[in-house]
This record gives C-alpha cells, structure tokens and sequence, in this order.
C-alpha cells in the first residue's frame, strides 16, 4: 500500500483510536505511545486487512491486542505497595483521602460487573464512543451497546447506594 493511503487512514482514525486506548489505559501518554505502536503494526501487515469490518475497528482490535501485551509486561514488574510512595500535600490530603475513597468504591462496583458490561462502561463514560462505535467495536449492535451500558449504569446505582 501506498504512503499516502497509510496517511490517509491515520488521520481519518487517529482520534478514533486514540480515544479507544485512553479508555483502556486511562492515561494519555500510555494511549498515545499505544496508537503510534497500532498503527506501525497495521502498516506492517495492512495485506492481512480482509476488510470484513471497519478499519476503524480492525485498528482497535490491534490496539487491544497491543494494550494487554503491556498489562502482561507491566504485570511481571509490579513493585510491593510497601515501596511505592505518593506525594501529596498535606492541605488536600484530607480531599483526596476522600476522593480516592470514593474512587475505589466505583471502581470497585465496576471490578464487579462482567468484563463486557464494564467495558462498554469504560468505552462509553471515558471514551466518548457513541454506542454505535461501542456495538461496532465488540461485534454487537447498538441497541445491545445502549442496553449493556444501561443495565451496568442500574447496578452501579444500585450498589453505590447500598454502600
């Protein structure tokens, strides 16, 4: 394939898969570094592209592949939490203390759901995909990415208030 079509493909779907990887990884230079990597290993094997689905989400799928090829990675190099120090000040100590409180409660909740349902959650509050890029992306339809989201959206709810 051509540089310019390469070119082109990036700039229609970078953004795309940008927001795909944050929403995997939560942290911008991670998703950033990770659509780069997407979209070397797409250039590289573009002939495997059979074009049974959008590129858009042949690219995710890279993405995803290459996102848990660093959880493993990240997995064999993870310190003891007794070595690990936070730097905080100590006027919003007390603002964090209770904002991380509130966070690990939710991620929790979420940490119960099935791994489909959370990750629409995570595809739909964090990156922005409608639920027709969700449903393209996991093989589904839209009105199955919209009742997943909503059905996940109740038991949060429900959970958050039985805390």
């Amino acid at each position: 394939m051509d540089k310019q079509k390469l070119e082109q493909i990036y700039e229609e779907n970078a953004s795309y898969v940008y927001k795909y990887l944050f929403c995997l990884t939560h942290d911008t230079y991670l998703a950033e570094e990770l659509m780069q990597e997407t979209f070397y290993e797409a250039a590289k094997g573009i002939s495997k592209f059979r074009g049974e689905c959008k590129i858009s989400v042949w690219l995710c799928k890279i993405g995803k592949r290459l996102w848990f090829k660093e959880l493993n990675r990240r997995k064999k190099q993870l310190l003891p939490l007794d070595e690990i120090e936070e730097v905080r000040s100590e006027e919003n100590l007390e603002y964090q203390y209770l904002m991380r409180l509130e966070k690990v409660e939710l991620f929790k909740l979420l940490h119960q759901l099935d791994d489909i349902t959370r990750e629409v959650m995570y595809l739909r509050l964090t990156g922005e995909l409608s639920f027709a890029q969700i449903g393209e992306i996991l093989g589904k339809t839209e009105n199955w990415a919209r009742v997943t989201f909503y059905r996940g959206k109740q038991k949060i709810v429900k959970g958050w208030k039985e805390e």
